[in-house]
């Protein structure tokens, strides 16, 4: 497993990644034409570079075998939780064939070192709360109930709103 921070010169790679996992994944998840237009919002030219340009959040594509199999999205400064020093990952998706092998486990130990070296002690993730496997994988990585929240998106199906914050304080490791 290889974990390559992703630059302009990878918007082409990145945003297919991105749109092909994240729809294998969570095309199921939406009403409506709500699937498009989340793809067009996320990953879309526009937001690609957006966040590429913005020092506080980083992408990372994640390789196995020289190929592109997932991507992790992090953002190194947010609000959302009252306590200093946090980041958040707001992204880390697989394609389904490369699940269940250790690259994701594998990806997000990497990234957590970069984490850690800027100093941050605290990183959190939004998991939807019926997502039993996700909630699994990310305590078995250490990370540990915070919080509920909800996710207010128009089109997202109302059953699968539900969030759990999860964090893992980075200074204990």
């Amino acid at each position: 497993m290889k974990l390559k921070k992703a630059t302009k010169d990878n918007i082409t790679e990145l945003q297919q990644i991105s749109l092909e996992a994240y729809t294998k994944n969570s095309a199921d998840h939406w009403n409506e034409n709500g699937l498009e237009i989340y793809l067009e919002n996320e990953f879309g030219d526009k937001r690609i570079k957006m966040d590429l340009n913005n020092s506080l959040i980083a992408y990372y594509l994640i390789q196995s075998n020289k190929k592109t199999v997932g991507f992790l999205k992090i953002n190194y400064e947010t609000s959302q939780l009252s306590i200093e020093d946090n980041c958040e990952l707001e992204k880390l998706y697989m394609l389904p064939e490369y699940a269940g092998l250790g690259i994701g486990k594998a990806a997000l130990k990497e990234a957590i070192k970069e984490i850690g070296k800027l100093g941050k002690q605290l990183l959190f993730v939004c998991v939807i709360d019926t997502n039993a496997n996700a909630i699994a994988f990310y305590k078995k990585m250490g990370f540990k109930f915070h919080s509920k929240t909800r996710l207010e998106d128009t089109y997202f199906k109302e059953e699968l709103k539900g969030l759990n914050r999860m964090c893992l304080e980075l200074n204990k490791l």
